[in-house]
């Protein structure tokens, strides 16, 4: 189990600035913290081990501590709305996620210390109830049927506070025969004593946090003086802003309103807006999406829902306890803040890295920085963020071919499910995660990070595979500046503009549009790219200006996904732009890269063969020194340097024509299975040797304006560069190809003779 966690409140900062830390004990009074920088973080005892270089800092010491908890779960807040005095009505469309979980509050105006006021929930099973709470006692109206899961229902609520009247009226939206889930109840319950502001989809609780939440959607929410039956409503619901209808509302929140916002807006006379907290999903179809439009912005009136979870997280907030002041004279590179509470055993790590970047200054001047670039592949990292997929899906082994090892931090997770998933799991109500935020601690970003594969997979995926590469820039001594993809996302092409060679990690998978026109404009300018991973610029994702720290994913159409986008949602609610993978809008990985996502394989990581290409002489400097026919066959990952993803060069999909192939992997096993976009009827045999277009392809090529691309297309290749102290034919090969990237001499553009002269 962790004894100490944390996460910084952002990834990136210049030398110079401070980064707060936020730091959680699960026992004791005091940890200690010093701040170091990370050359190599996979624990595997077959690589060079974990390397960290101390940095003084004003960190460095104890630092009082305690433990910090996450209220999780998104709700609505409207705390102008005025305490009910006189009768009223309650009118909304639901769409319920999750029955068998009760005490799920729909709206109220409820002091939960005093029991006092009104509250709609909806009760263990489905069945909507009305609470009425005062000086004489708290009494309940429950609805005699309850809801179908995952269909819509209008519910009409009206309330006496004076007389303690409740009229309880729900009615689905589409009928069905031989269903039982229309009522019509009321009773005669207790006075409510009024309580202001008014609450949605969870209630405040006596400690200061918020519970009760309500899983599923609600749609068009209105507070209305008087008695009304459902008839209004489906007035309201049909004709939204007659004047007409106006003269009794007390409030009327209508979603569709500035989806990109937290706001949630009140049409009424009275603008009592409130705010959505913890990133409940917005841009969702409503109760009456036609499917005539699939964008929200072409038909936002279709687009009236909110989808509540009760493991929404968004910002964990809590207290700062260490201010870290980056030395003024801190190179560029990552680094992380180690804090740890005593020795660690089999039973507890009490000790944990929380990592970040150091960037070059603002407005750094070409020649004033060193020439290379890493591209810190931060989406990606958020993106898998406390990925918890493999600790509760079942079949995993059987994806993975062996057996699946769970460390602390998986434990821990499995522990406190309030951390928040990533982009790969599911609420609790089986609905796709599609928000991820770097404002809570993230377990697998962290430099000393156990894998849940084990063994050869102990650093797959993400940051602990990146450090193979920071430890052979280290052992090679290259100066190198890193920038992160949220700052690529904000700063653009002025960011790349200093720098000759950009290198990727092993898993850049995720891009929002600002960070894929920057960078391609940057090659087009002649830039060169060293893409050192696979299945890159994959998926579309989007930042929000009011949601800083976060990114959002609508899994559409297409590609490897573990749970998929409904029919109608599948544009970002941040920006408005269609999700789902680049290669469905024209812009597949191959048109950045040369090469694309092909394959997926977690069992072993195979090798390369050297390709004809490799003979050809506008390749030479890549394999100088390099006469082997077997490239790869080792490594950390896997054992081979072809592994876990894979990319090819398929010209179809956008890979320039002037693409050489200099090396194709092979003998891989049936679990490297082609991924579902490069078929359409289902071939017989999805992995292995049975399908030639299961392979990675090491690629190169030269770009009209002087720069070039070289390619790894494979996840697995940087886990290979320290075998034999770094003497071998990946390191070499890398070694060769970013030498000559970082020579200014421009490469030929013009087609060369056969003596390899243009």
């Amino acid at each position: 189990m962790l004894k100490i966690t944390g996460y910084p409140d952002r990834l990136s900062a210049a030398a110079g600035e401070t980064v707060n830390f936020m730091v959680s004990l699960e026992e004791g009074e005091r940890f200690d913290a010093r701040l170091v920088r990370v050359i190599h973080g996979d624990c595997n005892p077959e690589g060079p081990g974990l390397k960290f270089r101390h940095v003084p800092s004003n960190a460095d010491g104890s630092h009082p501590g305690g433990p910090q908890r996450i209220d999780a779960g998104s709700y609505m807040s409207a705390p102008s709305v005025p305490a009910a005095t006189g009768p009223f009505t309650f009118y909304t469309m639901i769409w319920p996620t999750l029955l068998r979980l009760g005490n799920q509050t729909i709206a109220a105006q409820w002091d939960e210390a005093s029991q006092s006021g009104w509250r709609v929930a909806m009760e263990k099973g489905g069945a909507v109830s009305v609470t009425l709470g005062g000086p004489g006692g708290v009494k309940t109206l429950t609805g005699s049927r309850p809801m179908v899961e995952r269909q819509w229902y209008a519910l009409c609520i009206h309330v006496d506070p004076v007389s303690g009247l409740a009229v309880l009226d729900q009615a689905p939206v589409v009928p069905y025969a031989l269903a039982d889930d229309t009522v019509s109840v009321q009773a005669q319950l207790v006075p409510a004593a009024p309580v202001p502001g008014l609450a949605m989809a969870g209630l405040a609780m006596p400690d200061g946090t918020v519970g009760a939440h309500f899983d599923g959607k609600i749609d068009g929410p209105a507070l209305i003086a008087g008695r009304h039956g459902p008839d209004l409503h489906d007035r309201m619901m049909t004709r939204p802003g007659d004047p007409s209808l106006r003269r009794a509302v007390i409030a009327q929140y209508d979603f569709s309103k500035k989806i990109d916002t937290p706001e949630a807006v009140d049409i009424g006379p009275f603008a009592r807006h409130g705010r959505l907290e913890n990133l409940p999903t917005r841009g969702m179809k409503g109760w009456n999406w036609t499917g005539e439009s699939h964008s929200w912005r072409e038909k936002p009136e279709h687009y009236g829902a909110v989808h509540f979870h009760s493991d929404d997280v968004y910002d964990a907030g809590w207290t700062p306890s260490v201010a870290l002041e980056l030395p003024a004279d801190l190179p560029s590179g990552p680094y992380a803040l180690h804090v740890s509470c005593g020795p660690s055993d089999r039973e507890a790590t009490r000790e944990d890295y929380l990592s970040f970047f150091v960037t070059p200054p603002k407005g750094a001047k070409r020649g004033e920085r060193p020439r290379l670039l890493f591209l810190a592949p931060t989406c990606s990292y958020m993106a898998y963020a406390n990925h918890g997929e493999h600790i509760t899906a079942r079949g995993v082994e059987l994806q993975m071919n062996r057996m699946v090892h769970f460390g602390h931090s998986d434990l821990y997770m499995y522990d406190h499910p309030e951390l928040g998933g990533s982009l790969y799991d599911t609420h609790l109500d089986g609905s796709g995660v599609a928000y991820s935020s770097r404002l809570r601690p993230i377990l697998n970003f962290t430099a000393q990070y156990h894998s849940w594969l084990g063994g050869h997979g102990s650093a797959v995926y993400q940051y602990n595979a990146d450090t193979h590469l920071f430890d052979w820039l280290e052992q090679m001594g290259y100066d190198y500046d890193v920038i992160t993809d949220e700052d690529l996302h904000e700063g653009g092409l002025d960011l790349l503009a200093p720098y000759d060679v950009v290198m990727t990690g092993t898993h850049p998978e995720y891009h929002s549009t600002r960070m894929w026109d920057a960078m391609k404009a940057w090659i087009d300018r002649g830039g060169r790219l060293m893409y050192m991973g696979g299945n890159g610029w994959y998926w579309r994702v989007a930042f929000s200006d009011h949601y800083p720290g976060a990114i959002e994913l609508r899994r559409a159409e297409d590609g490897i996904r573990p749970w998929i986008s409904e029919p109608g949602e599948y544009y970002h609610s941040f920006t408005g732009e269609y999700g789902g993978l680049w290669r469905r809008i024209g812009r597949a990985p191959n048109v950045m890269a040369g090469v694309g996502f092909v394959a997926q394989g977690f069992d072993f990581s195979s090798y390369y063969r050297r390709a004809p290409d490799a003979d050809n002489p506008r390749a030479a400097f890549i394999f100088e020194g390099v006469p082997d026919e077997i490239i790869g066959d080792f490594g950390l990952v896997g054992g081979g340097a072809a592994g876990i993803e894979l990319d090819c060069i398929n010209t179809d999909l956008g890979s320039p024509p002037n693409m050489l192939r200099l090396a194709t992997s092979e003998l891989h096993g049936s679990m490297m299975l082609l991924v579902n976009e490069e078929f359409g009827v289902v071939p017989p045999a999805l992995g292995g040797d049975q399908n030639m277009q299961v392979r990675a392809d090491m690629a190169f090529g030269e770009t009209p304006a002087g720069g070039a691309i070289f390619a790894t297309a494979s996840i697995a290749w940087c886990g290979s560069l320290s075998h034999n102290g770094y003497d071998n034919n990946v390191s070499r090969i890398t070694g060769n190809v970013l030498k000559r990237f970082l020579d200014p001499a421009p490469f030929p553009t013009a087609p060369l003779g056969k003596d390899g002269q243009a």
